[in-house]
């Protein structure tokens, strides 16, 4: 089943009124995606999310055991009509879809003084409303990390590469899908930022093992497809075979706050410790003031 490519939108007013169950199953999708904490979301993380209201996942220690990524239970031409007759603009914490075609450069001038300091860390998707995503969720902020999207923001601006070479040891990490596209993101980043000295790539995935380990659903490409290219060096001969046979998964099908947890905690610098009772008991136990019992 393709999941990426055509929606079948129709108009809202002259979309059919989808099925009770379906409808159910996408107000549950939506405030199951806004959970915990009204987080907002994409139009593609809600179809996944009623995917698994419609299909719940097996028990948690069958699921460890049982690596797989079965192929979605509603196909996404329905779920997107289901959509335009529920409203998606009443739909709460649904971000709109981004433009097909924004302005060149418009993402690089919306803060013109970021290239003016040292930047230890920015973050690239491939997706640009997954990007949209973490900026909606102030994942930016909290992470102190810029996010761009893949299509919008590549080649990087040299402006950009000037402030990743004066933070020296600089990190670029690169968010993608389980795809053969996906998974080339990385090495374009690297072709850019590796040439200027201290500046890292780190691919944060997915990979098909990664996307198998959390039982993503995955599409599939039709026939005829495209042979493989170049893929990373570290892909298992059995995750290449799963490419082969045109399957991909989208980071989008990651759950919300789990994204948005994985992926601040795999950007954020070291966090200072927080002054309090403990932390200074731990200080003066490590000056030599109090010795507490071994353990």
């Amino acid at each position: 089943m393709t999941v990426r490519g055509g929606t079948g939108r129709r108009r809202p007013d002259t979309a059919p009124a989808p099925g009770p169950l379906l409808g159910r199953a996408i107000a549950l999708g939506a405030e199951r995606a806004a959970a915990p904490g009204e987080i907002r979301f994409t139009e593609r993380q809600l179809y996944y999310e009623t995917c698994r209201v419609l299909r719940p996942a097996p028990p948690e220690g069958l699921a460890r055991r049982i690596p797989r990524t079965p192929p979605p239970p509603l196909r996404l031409p329905r779920f997107t009509r289901a959509l335009d007759a529920l409203g998606r603009e009443e739909m709460p914490g649904l971000l709109p879809e981004p433009a097909a075609n924004p302005p060149v450069g418009a993402a690089r001038a919306r803060e013109p003084d970021l290239y003016d300091y040292g930047l230890p860390r920015l973050l690239v998707c491939q997706d640009r409303a997954i990007a949209r995503m973490l900026l909606a969720n102030h994942l930016h902020l909290e992470a102190a990390c810029p996010v761009l999207a893949a299509e919008d923001d590549l080649p990087l601006d040299p402006r950009l590469l000037a402030a990743l070479e004066r933070a020296q040891g600089a990190t670029v990490y690169v968010l993608h899908d389980a795809s053969p596209a996906g998974l080339t993101l990385p090495a374009r980043v690297r072709a850019e930022a590796g040439a200027v000295p201290g500046v890292r790539v780190a691919s944060l995935g997915l990979v098909p093992r990664q996307a198998a380990a959390l039982h993503l659903m995955s599409g599939r490409r039709p026939d005829p497809r495209p042979a493989l290219g170049p893929l990373p060096a570290g892909l298992r001969p059995d995750e290449v075979a799963w490419l082969a046979e045109g399957r991909f998964t989208e980071v989008a099908a990651v759950r919300p706050a789990r994204l948005l947890r994985t992926v601040l905690r795999l950007t954020r610098g070291p966090r200072p410790p927080r002054n309090s009772v403990w932390t200074e008991l731990r200080d003066l136990r490590g000056a030599g003031f109090m010795t507490w019992p071994a353990v």
